[in-house]
């Protein structure tokens, strides 16, 4: 039987995932993928590269034995990537999650989680509920962001 935690979590995960894939085609041009003004530093396609790394890193490797390498100064650095690319990169950040998620230990999640992230210890259920509202959050954004221009 599945864990109903892990099989809630990967069930939002997988919906703001697809969603984050329709925000990306809702963009009226990939140019405005990457339109920043006044105090908005950060456009879509850099939070788009910024989640799909979080979750490829934080589930994908370090939870389901990926071997994935992050590079997170260039989801923010990089720019002009191209609407195919970053839907792209969804795609696989879905079946990392996927693929990590199916095959986690529920006996694991009130473990400590195995990667220092901030200043204190926290479970990998914790961390987990974390990273959902966490693509939950930058979604938010992304969605304002598109519908701003």
């Amino acid at each position: 039987m599945e864990n109903p935690f892990i099989y809630s979590i990967q069930t939002i995960l997988e919906r703001d995932l697809k969603k984050l894939e329709e925000e990306i085609t809702l963009y009226p041009s990939e140019e405005t993928l990457w339109t920043t003004t006044g105090a908005i530093k950060n456009p879509a396609g850099n939070l788009c590269l910024h989640l799909c790394g979080n979750l490829q890193h934080y589930i994908g490797a370090v939870l389901g034995g990926s071997g994935y390498i992050r590079n997170r100064d260039r989801e923010f650095a990089a720019r002009n990537v191209s609407r195919e690319a970053l839907i792209s990169e969804i795609q696989k950040t879905k079946v990392a999650v996927r693929s990590a998620l199916e095959k986690l230990d529920p006996n694991t999640l009130d473990n400590t989680y195995p990667e220092q992230v901030f200043s204190n210890p926290m479970t990998t259920a914790y961390f987990l509920i974390h990273l959902t509202s966490h693509l939950g959050y930058h979604l938010g954004q992304i969605n304002y962001h598109r519908r701003l221009l």
